[in-house]
């Protein structure tokens, strides 16, 4: 699976960004979905996940501001980022889990946030 993230770009605090993940294959049965983001000076996290029945996660830094969705007719994940702060500034990461030892990733997008 080929995975290509779009979206991403440089905002101000407060504002809203909307990110894309496109999928070379069928996304309908791939359980685990998510996007991960990794800033300089930290560790990568999973901020966000989706399984293939809609149940969702958020870590604590992005609930209730960023809402994560899949889109199976497009083939695409959508990560909805409102109230942005100057914090979530780093590379978001689109990755996929079609098996428990089969996963992909994308390139990566660049958010930036300004204050």
């Amino acid at each position: 699976v080929q995975l290509v993230e779009s979206g991403g770009g440089l905002v101000q605090a407060g504002g809203s960004l909307r990110l894309s993940c496109a999928a070379s294959e069928t996304i309908f049965s791939i359980d685990f979905m998510g996007w991960h983001r990794h800033a300089p000076g930290k560790e990568r996290e999973l901020i966000a996940a989706i399984s293939s029945g809609g149940v969702t996660y958020y870590a604590d830094s992005v609930k209730d501001r960023f809402t994560i969705s899949r889109d199976n007719t497009k083939n695409t994940l959508i990560l909805q980022m409102n109230s942005l702060k100057p914090e979530d500034t780093a590379m978001y990461y689109c990755a996929a889990r079609p098996a428990p030892t089969e996963e992909y990733w994308g390139q990566g997008t660049q958010v930036t946030v300004s204050s």
